[in-house]
């Protein structure tokens, strides 16, 4: 009789083949961080949806899969590119001209059409966190909007100007 662990280690399903090539990564020394870093993107230009679900979904897949293979502990995060500018006025939304003098500005400075928030982008993430949360999805959720306006990124954004 084999263990779980073993037969994670030997599946063929592509949730564990996938966790077995980040597992190798940390083959010689565990991550930095105390964790291994697991990570889902989303952008809040509409409402969450079935493509939305499968993206969190997938990588939740993938990182069960590892906890099964590994002792390493993990995280997830859900990161929503809210900064991203408005491409399109939404169909759903009353009065949807009004809309049309924030095209290409980030999601979080254009007026929640449902006033319900601050932001079109706000009312979209909490939207998002909502559906998250109706399915137990174990994240931590990052706005783009909220890490650069902090500072949080500076760092890499400086490593990034010098070696360019």
């Amino acid at each position: 009789m084999t263990t779980l662990r073993d037969a994670a280690m030997t599946s063929k399903a592509w949730p564990f083949e996938e966790a077995r090539k980040v597992l190798k990564r940390y083959e010689n020394a565990p991550p930095e961080t105390g964790y291994v870093l697991f990570e889902t993107g989303y952008g809040p230009s509409g409402l969450p949806h079935i493509g939305t679900f499968g993206e969190v979904a997938r990588t939740t897949m993938i990182k069960r899969a590892f906890e099964v293979m590994s002792d390493i502990p993990t995280k997830l995060i859900c990161f929503s590119d809210d900064m991203d500018g408005m491409r399109k006025v939404p169909g759903n939304v009353s009065n949807p001209e009004s809309l049309t003098p924030y095209l290409q500005l980030p999601l979080t400075k254009v007026p929640d059409p449902f006033g319900t928030d601050e932001s079109f982008g706000h009312h979209n993430n909490a939207k998002l966190r909502s559906f998250l949360d109706t399915f137990s999805f174990e994240y931590d959720f990052i706005s783009a909007t909220e890490f650069y306006g902090s500072g949080q990124f500076d760092d890499v954004l400086r490593l990034a100007a010098e070696r360019y």
